[in-house]
């Protein structure tokens, strides 16, 4: 998830380009940059790596001129943060920015290094510059260069390119990933988020998938990958600027929420493709023995992290067959735990900085257990100490309580798992296929679940007042019990325990009266039964039952006082689909309850000290 800006009109380029920067930077922070167009035609780069000050201060020291320009800051996917990496990326006259995955990025490498480019950098971007530059040189324009340049890409991205061959011209394209158009008055912009051009236009038209634009100060041309040409109306953005930055919505937790879909895609993107039967990541991830040589996994996370390996355990056991263990960070290294190099260590956080999870891994390093880092953040400190990397790719998350990261690292455990399975013989390619096939849908998923929203608005109000809340799960979904229960307490400040189903009768059913609602997790598996039973002693002591399925049964619905009924996928899968209800009622308990749901008290985004 990165930060686009393009700009062409009458004005000097580079503060515009710059001001719409800053207002994206919250969507990556690891390099930034910017290309121009001078008077004379020449293109000019500037870019630098880290946070957007960075390259301003280099701007500063050798300023841009130009009229027309693009802009973009950076959220690593393909290649680490650096100046070579940064966008935007140049092949002779072109210059390209690039937000998403470009899948068949190690074909498409290969084959323009077989036919004599000179690659610089890491990223999948270069390569989009070298396939414009080509068809450039095949004598056609800017717009049909970029067309015929697209349809050898695959994946989700949104592009802009600016060329020496064309420079009164923005070339746009995009799929799966956000571009936004704005119109001024002998001036147009292109960016990826509304924030960026606000101060300047209200006017905007969004593309949709499939679609390209030709940008030029006096007009915008929107066309499909084929050529044909699109009518599109432009709407009046209405919001006001700190809306703008949260998408429309009331709070960031909110945006993040309706960002998980697109976090989903860009986390299995490159990665697995739909009707193919293998799970590749891009670096080696087993040990240099081989699958053969891990006797057993150990997961190390805090808070989310540590119940969204709860939830890998089940499936790596599950396909893999290799004996898992979860323990917290903090406990891990102030006990003897028997590791070896046998040992392979999964160090889950989002940030990558967690102070608890880094001096575990230590631990394990001392050992000379295998080490994989599971983050969102490229380069952190635990990416640079593990021996291997999975990166979630869902961009930053701005709200402390984390959404869009808590469904990613399932996500990651669920093609791991499949990777390693495979790996091991234990499932061929057939049951990999089958296995993956679910995954692809479950952003359209997602999408279901968003429609249920005002029923669980309905019930988030009828219940906001409650003083405690019990949430009930078993096997898979017992973890998600417990997020559901953190997720509450830790925005609405409302007291809520996670149970495993089976264990409410040994204790927590001595809390149950017509005051406390009970939140149960039952999808439709082999423990249906068993939770339905549990959900009856609950009735029978006048608990407010509010249920989580996928199959509202009539006997389920005779015994609830509230259904909320998600789509079915395979049974490793329902806790992704079932944490989502969660997120919202949580989420608008907070807004009843009149709390910072953004920012609650007493916590931070990464805790980086024990």
């Amino acid at each position: 998830m990165c930060g686009i800006m393009g700009y062409v009109g009458s004005k000097d380029a580079c503060p515009i380009l710059i001001g719409g920067l800053r207002r994206l930077e919250y969507r990556g922070y690891d390099s930034a940059g910017v290309a121009t167009l001078f008077e004379n035609g020449r293109l000019e780069l500037r870019r630098a790596k880290g946070k957007l000050d960075n390259l301003c201060r280099l701007i500063d020291g050798r300023p841009l001129e130009g009229r027309i320009g693009i802009g973009h800051t950076r959220w690593a996917t393909h290649g680490r943060p650096s100046d070579e990496n940064a966008h935007p990326h140049q092949a002779g006259p072109v210059a390209v920015i690039h937000n998403g995955i470009v899948e068949n990025y190690l074909d498409l490498r290969r084959r323009l290094v077989e036919r004599g480019h000179t690659l610089k950098s890491e990223t999948d971007t270069e390569l989009i510059s070298h396939l414009v530059e080509e068809r450039l040189k095949e004598g056609l324009d800017l717009t049909e260069a970029v067309r015929r340049a697209v349809g050898e890409l695959r994946g989700s991205f949104s592009i802009v390119v600016l060329s020496e061959t064309d420079p009164g011209r923005l070339v746009a394209a995009k799929t799966a990933t956000p571009l936004v158009i704005g119109l001024g008055d002998g001036e147009n912009f292109i960016a990826s988020d509304i924030p960026a051009i606000l101060e300047h236009t209200r006017m905007t038209m969004v593309l949709e998938d499939g679609e390209m634009a030709e940008v030029t100060a006096a007009g915008v041309k929107v066309m499909k990958f084929d050529g044909s040409e699109v009518a599109r109306t432009p709407r009046r953005i209405e919001w006001d600027a700190v809306a703008a930055t949260k998408g429309g919505f009331k709070h960031y937790l909110r945006k993040e929420i309706a960002e998980q879909p697109q976090a989903w895609i860009d986390t299995m993107a490159g990665r697995a493709t739909a009707g193919s039967p293998e799970v590749k990541f891009e670096t080696e991830l087993l040990p240099a023995d081989g699958a053969e040589s891990i006797g057993r996994i150990v997961m190390l996370g805090a808070g989310a992290s540590w119940i969204t390996a709860q939830v890998g355990k089940f499936i790596i056991e599950d396909l893999a067959g290799i004996p898992v263990e979860v323990d917290y960070s903090a406990e891990f290294r102030y006990r003897r735990p028997p590791i070896d190099r046998r040992t392979m260590i999964i160090a889950v956080s989002q940030s990558g900085e967690t102070a608890d999870t880094l001096a575990a891994m230590e631990e394990g390093r001392r050992t000379g257990s295998h080490l994989i880092a599971l983050t969102n953040t490229v380069d952190s400190s635990i990416a640079r100490k593990a021996d291997a990397r999975m990166y979630t790719r869902c961009g930053p998350e701005i709200s402390v309580t984390t959404t869009k990261c808590f469904i990613t690292q399932l996500e990651s455990y669920y093609l791991f798992a499949i990777h390693l399975a495979s790996r091991l013989g234990r499932i061929g390619a057939q049951q990999a296929e089958e296995l993956l096939a679910p995954a692809f849908a479950i952003p359209a998923q997602i999408a279901e679940v968003f429609k249920l929203e005002p029923e669980i608005e309905r019930i988030a109000r009828k219940y906001a007042r409650a003083t405690d809340f019990l949430y009930l799960g078993r096997g898979i979904n017992y973890p998600i019990a417990l997020e559901g229960a953190l997720k509450l307490k830790e925005i609405s400040y409302i007291h809520a325990e996670g149970y495993s189903a089976g264990e409410m009768k040994h204790g927590p059913i001595a809390l149950i009266d017509e005051k406390m609602p009970v939140v149960v997790i039952i999808p439709n598996d082999d423990l249906f039964e068993k939770s339905l039973s549990n959900l009856r002693e609950v009735e029978s002591r006048n608990g407010r039952i509010i249920a989580v399925t996928d199959r509202a049964t009539t006997e389920l619905r005779a015994i609830v006082q509230e259904v909320i009924e998600v789509p079915a996928t395979n049974r490793m899968l329902t806790p992704v689909l079932m944490t989502i209800p969660l997120q919202l009622l949580a989420y608008h308990i907070a807004v009843e309850r009149g709390t910072d749901v953004d920012q609650p008290r007493n916590l931070a985004k990464s805790v980086t000290v024990e």
